[in-house]
């Protein structure tokens, strides 16, 4: 008897061409969602942040992450002091293009990681069946902090934001890759 034909690869349909819960579980990257109020400093600088990380780690594949504004100006760049302060860092957000949080966006994200117990209730408000995935940056890390908004402040107060953000991504980022 001779050995039987081997079996053609499963061919999976990307998650666009399939319907309903099995696009949910064929997903093949999580998306995590950085929101502040305008997205010209925190959220930015959180994105920069938890992309450098989860590329240090060698996560970066599965990972999308993005970051929107729940009152944000769009169209603005990140502000002249969080690009200076990220590029101190080695992470250059100069790219950024300040977002408004849409329905897209928060139907899209498997994690919502907010700056303030603010936006975690606009958000919460406005789309109710999704408030299970908002979650405070300082949560992560079992705190429950805003992160104060360093706009229109010195340098120094951006470094200080950046500083607080940075340490509850580093001390948070496994609760982040299992929550997301």
């Amino acid at each position: 008897m001779g050995a039987a034909a081997p079996k053609p690869p499963l061919a999976i349909p990307p998650p666009s061409k399939l319907g309903g819960i099995l696009a949910d579980r064929v997903k093949l990257m999580s998306v995590v969602l950085c929101v502040c109020t305008g997205n010209l400093c925190r959220s930015p600088m959180a994105e920069g942040l938890l992309r450098h990380r989860l590329a240090e780690d060698g996560l970066s594949g599965r990972f999308k992450v993005y970051s929107a504004g729940v009152w944000a100006l769009d169209g603005r760049p990140a502000s002249a002091n969080s690009v200076e302060v990220m590029s101190e860092r080695g992470i250059d957000i100069s790219y950024h293009i300040a977002h408004t949080i849409a329905s897209e966006d928060v139907a899209d994200a498997d994690l919502i990681l907010v700056m303030s117990r603010e936006h975690a209730q606009v958000i919460r408000n406005s789309w109710p069946q999704y408030g299970w995935k908002v979650h405070l940056h300082s949560e992560m890390v079992n705190r429950r902090r805003d992160v104060e908004d360093p706009y229109g402040g010195p340098i120094e107060e951006y470094r200080v934001c950046a500083d607080t953000i940075s340490d509850y991504i580093d001390q948070g980022i496994q609760r982040i890759v299992e929550l997301a």
